[in-house]
């Protein structure tokens, strides 16, 4: 797993001194950089890191919590300044397989990704290791972030092992990203803004004696909200401000005529009801027409960004290669071969 790209992981620690140690010595040789954020422990957990006899490791701390966004943007920060090509997040509860960071990598080594994430639920559904309350938040939540985003190809939006190109992390604001549990929902908002290919893949999920910090209340509490507000952020930037086009046009002139439509249908119902007359037909028209097209406006502009949702094509491809030993066995071509294939460039130009 060794190529001409260095990869850096960085592990947000808070009060994880019992799993640190484990987590830091399961990652390979090939890995280049590791760096520990200790998010103001209240246990031993920055001790522990700081006696950690790894020549590649840098310990960071913070005197305050900021959560574990405000750790990932002091361990971006640290990894752009030291030159690090890819950046991967990688937990330290020991809940994430660290033998599938190759799975991880290679989308973007591959140039087919941006950003990669890893999904839970794709082999199986529901893992067995996963408590039933976490499974039922992870899919109201992946479908809100879906329409939130823009990634309508993406799933299980809480699983925090990703890996992003350098490149693209220098284009994003480090500052705005939020620094709590709202970290992943954010990032994959502010992705969608600068039109980045995001490849889901699938991760194993490992549940031991651990306990989530991260309470179904608050999230049904401050998610919900927070995703309306990105949604909001997103769509203006991406499809007014970069580029408007047939989205845009379709939303707000679908958004106008849904409008009309509705508050002149009920106002004309609340008068005509008062005074005990019969709406007319001319009248009723009026409000249906335009509520019916607005409707059919919006839903068009919705199917357009749940087509172009980007990566979803590289999705399916990567998901093609990684079970590239069943295609071989029907005579199709070989995963090394699909692989040359989509890295090579194209009429003598680059790769996307």
């Amino acid at each position: 797993m060794r190529s001409d790209f260095t990869v850096c992981v960085i592990l947000p620690a808070y009060n994880e001194r019992q799993h640190l140690a484990t987590v830091v010595g399961r990652l390979p040789d090939w890995v280049d950089g590791i760096i520990i954020v200790d998010d103001a422990s209240s246990d031993d957990t920055l001790s522990v890191a700081r006696s950690l006899k790894d020549r590649r490791l840098t310990v960071l701390h913070h005197d305050v919590n900021t959560g574990v966004g405000g750790a990932m943007v002091t361990g971006f920060r640290a990894a752009l300044d030291a030159g690090y090509d890819i950046v991967v997040k990688l937990d330290a509860d020991d809940q994430m397989d660290v033998s599938e960071l190759p799975v991880l990598i290679e989308p973007i080594a591959l140039g087919m990704a941006e950003y990669v994430k890893g999904n839970r639920f794709r082999r199986t559904g529901r893992p067995a290791s996963m408590p039933a309350t976490r499974w039922f938040g992870n899919v109201a939540l992946s479908f809100l972030t879906k329409v939130a985003s823009g990634y309508w190809h993406v799933f299980d939006p809480q699983c925090g092992f990703v890996a992003i190109g350098a490149s693209t992390l220098r284009r994003m604001k480090l500052d705005g990203i939020a620094s709590g549990y709202f970290f992943e929902n954010d990032m994959l908002i502010r992705l969608n803004v600068l039109d980045a290919r995001v490849v889901d893949v699938d991760t194993a999920a490992l549940y031991g004696e651990e306990i989530s910090t991260l309470s179904i209340g608050h999230v049904s509490r401050s998610f919900p909200w927070r995703l309306t507000k990105g949604f909001a952020w997103r769509f203006v930037k991406r499809h007014i401000v970069n580029d408007f086009g047939l989205i845009a046009m379709l939303a707000l002139l679908g958004a106008v005529f849904t409008l009309f439509g509705f508050i002149f249908g009920l106002e004309e119902w609340i008068q005509n009801s008062s005074a005990g007359v019969v709406t007319s037909t001319g009248t009723v028209m009026i409000a249906v027409v335009p509520l019916i097209l607005g409707i059919q406006m919006l839903l068009q502009a919705l199917t357009l960004e749940v087509q172009s949702s980007p990566g979803s094509a590289e999705t399916r491809t990567y998901a093609r290669l990684q079970a590239g030993a069943s295609y071989h066995l029907r005579g199709a071509v070989s995963p090394q071969a699909e692989r040359e294939q989509f890295s090579r460039p194209q009429n003598g130009g680059q790769h996307r």
